[in-house]
């Protein structure tokens, strides 16, 4: 899948599970091998391969139903998407960045950086 449209719709899809807070179905729209760079603890976060440990780590992000993201711009080019967002929850948010890859019609690279 090279076609920007398509990678952006893949993104948009899965945003909306994370949305729904819906982290079954998102697991379902990453591959096999999905690599998850979190965004802490400071300065380099830690990597997530597969489902079994992306799990895990969103697992507590899903579960805090006040929280939510919201995109505030969306690039798609080739098989690759930056998305600047808003995380908000019970007191607080931050702001960052997702760069993401597509591969075969799903998420296989979700690497998150923020504002510190």
């Amino acid at each position: 899948m090279n076609d920007a449209s398509d990678t952006a719709a893949v993104v948009a899809a899965f945003g909306a599970a994370w949305a729904a807070h819906d982290l079954d179905t998102a697991l379902t729209m990453i591959t096999d091998d999905c690599v998850f760079d979190s965004t802490g603890p400071a300065p380099d976060g830690v990597q997530h391969k597969g489902r079994d440990q992306i799990r895990a780590a969103w697992q507590p992000i899903f579960d805090d139903t006040v929280s939510r993201f919201e995109v505030e711009e969306s690039i798609a080019c080739g098989d690759r998407v930056i998305e600047r967002w808003c995380y908000s929850w019970d007191g607080g948010h931050i702001r960052g960045v997702d760069l993401f890859r597509v591969r075969d019609g799903l998420v296989a690279e979700k690497f998150a950086y923020v504002k510190g």
